[in-house]
């Protein structure tokens, strides 16, 4: 095997739902610019399952970039592209594209909320108006958090006091300074959801 191959337990938990929820969003044909792609599992997963949406993998983590790339050898899908390295914290530095949607998955809990704020300015220059951002994970929505979120919560701080679970109005609040509306919120499994805005 691949030294460089990396692997996440949870995407094949999760890959087929958000699958779903996106072949019901997008548009076709379709560009699609996924932040923090870490492992590359979804990357390739999502391209092979639709031909018409070219997949733009990135990460900010070296070892992550060497996993997308590896993952991609291992097959033919031509409508994933090489993964580009990109700091979601920093979209001064994104890459110039024109990308139909903004994909994040299980990322702005796993990250200091600076990389939340930056996600949402990269996200809003890239897409034009009509344009989606996809974020996928769990949520608190005020007082009412599931009790396995909670205890994730609780674990996340204590390996990075910067990283939780985000309340979803926090982040709709934001989305909304950035030009964005709530176009869709989908509920996943175990606990998790599909969180859709679109930019106005």
């Amino acid at each position: 095997m691949n030294v460089a191959l990396r692997e996440a337990p949870a995407v094949a938990r999760n890959r087929e739902p958000i699958l779903a929820a996106l072949r019901g969003l997008l548009p076709k044909p379709a560009v699609v610019l996924e932040i923090a792609s870490g492992t590359g599992e979804h990357a390739l997963w999502f391209s092979s399952q639709m031909p018409d949406v070219t997949w733009q993998p990135t990460d900010r983590d070296e070892d992550a970039l060497a996993s997308i790339a590896a993952w991609r050898a291992t097959s033919d899908v031509v409508n994933l592209l090489a993964p580009l390295p990109l700091d979601a914290s920093a979209p001064e530095t994104w890459p110039s594209l024109r990308v139909d949607a903004v994909v994040a998955i299980n990322m702005i809990h796993i990250a200091p909320w600076g990389a939340t704020e930056g996600l949402m300015a990269g996200a809003a220059r890239m897409l034009a108006p009509g344009g989606l951002l996809f974020l996928y994970g769990p949520f608190r929505e005020g007082d009412v958090i599931a009790p396995s979120n909670a205890a994730f919560d609780a674990d996340l701080k204590v390996r990075n006091p910067d990283w939780g679970v985000r309340d979803l109005a926090v982040v709709t609040d934001l989305a909304r300074a950035k030009g964005f509306e709530m176009a869709k919120q989908i509920s996943m499994p175990a606990n998790n959801l599909s969180v859709v805005f679109r930019k106005g």
